[in-house]
């Protein structure tokens, strides 16, 4: 089921879950044990076809990459979620689709959890059922773009407790999936929990 808590939810190592989040509650991903990347997705409650585009807000906010005070847009170009806090070094992802079977293939693993798989468990329960993965919010994940234009893919910089927290500017579904990614260093080889805390604004 989804999940709407008050106090931390667990997401494993290599496994998703979603949170039902309400319009001006806000939503902390906490990295628990470090340099752990989190896939984010964000659907309107009223019209899941309806989700954050990566696409959309790089054009919304004229950046590659997300900063503290700007705002995550759907594919209808309404903010979603805004981003208002951030402990971690700063470092997330805009760029890189979600990882899928597709992709280990290719590294040479037939069989390996993914942010794709995960999304799709986290909403089954829900009666949820998308046909295209959008591009996630990476939080905590480090690629830089080189002066050649080519990518780097580093591992990520966050210690023990390092959070972001978005705030709801719709009701949504969102689904965080703790990386299962241990083929590429993003994760440093061995994937680790996230946590996730959903509260209303203080007053």
């Amino acid at each position: 089921m989804a999940t709407r808590s008050s106090s931390p939810v667990l997401v494993p190592a290599r496994e998703g879950r979603a949170f039902t989040v309400s319009a001006g509650q806000r939503i902390r991903i906490s990295d628990v044990q470090g340099g752990q990347v989190g896939d984010v997705f964000a659907f309107a409650a009223d019209n899941p076809a309806e989700h954050h585009s990566a696409a959309h807000t790089r054009a919304h906010v004229d950046r590659l990459f997300p900063a503290p005070g700007e705002q995550f847009v759907t594919t209808r170009r309404r903010p979603i979620l805004t981003l208002i806090d951030d402990t971690s070094p700063g470092h997330h992802d805009l760029l890189i689709p979600a990882c899928d079977p597709a992709r280990y293939a290719a590294l040479g693993a037939d069989r390996h959890a993914s942010c794709a798989e995960n999304l799709h468990a986290a909403l089954a329960p829900l009666g949820m059922r998308i046909d295209v993965v959008p591009q996630p919010i990476n939080v905590f994940m480090h690629i830089r773009v080189n002066a050649d234009q080519t990518l780097s893919w580093l591992p990520a910089e966050t210690r023990s407790g390092d959070a972001v927290t978005f705030e709801a500017a719709l009701d949504c579904i969102v689904v965080v999936s703790a990386c299962p990614q241990d083929l590429v260093g993003i994760n440093g080889g061995r994937p680790t929990p996230l946590a996730v805390h959903v509260s209303d604004p203080v007053a």
